[in-house]
């Protein structure tokens, strides 16, 4: 389970560094292999997957009926611009081009854990966005959820 998030620099080569905190979990719990594909509602952030939740993702998504309209869109955005990763020697991620310009990661980017994968978003839409009102009320189960 991955939660926390850190503050990294997107190199001029777009590379990002696995945080520290994150490195040991992301080698036991995948062997270092990982996927990043869009975020499927949002067009600001992407998601990095360990490979294994990315499979069981891939193939729920891929289970859907290719004959409805979102259903295909769903497809095209998650699993036909997914990209497989693994870390250089200096725990580095080279982000493709196409992703990372699609969600806009520019100099500074945080590096999310959320639950099963991480969030990569541009820092400065990521903290606008914390203050931004939600556009619709809470679920019933969200106000079960006692913090």
């Amino acid at each position: 389970m991955f939660f926390g998030e850190v503050s990294v620099n997107l190199d001029a080569k777009g590379r990002i560094a696995i945080p520290t905190r994150f490195r040991e979990q992301i080698a036991s719990e995948c062997g270092n292999q990982l996927v990043l594909t869009y975020n499927a509602h949002d067009n600001n952030s992407l998601w990095l997957y360990p490979m294994e939740i990315w499979a069981t993702v891939r193939d729920q998504v891929m289970a859907l009926n290719a004959f409805d309209e979102r259903h295909r869109l769903l497809q095209r955005r998650l699993v036909g611009s997914a990209a497989p990763l693994e870390p250089d020697a200096s725990s580095r991620l080279l982000l493709p081009v196409t992703l990372r310009e699609v969600a806009g990661l520019e100099k500074k980017v945080t590096f999310m854990g959320m639950g099963r994968k991480f969030e990569i978003w541009n820092e400065e839409v990521l903290n606008r966005r914390r203050f931004e009102a939600p556009e619709q009320a809470p679920t019933e189960e969200m106000l079960q959820i006692e913090v």
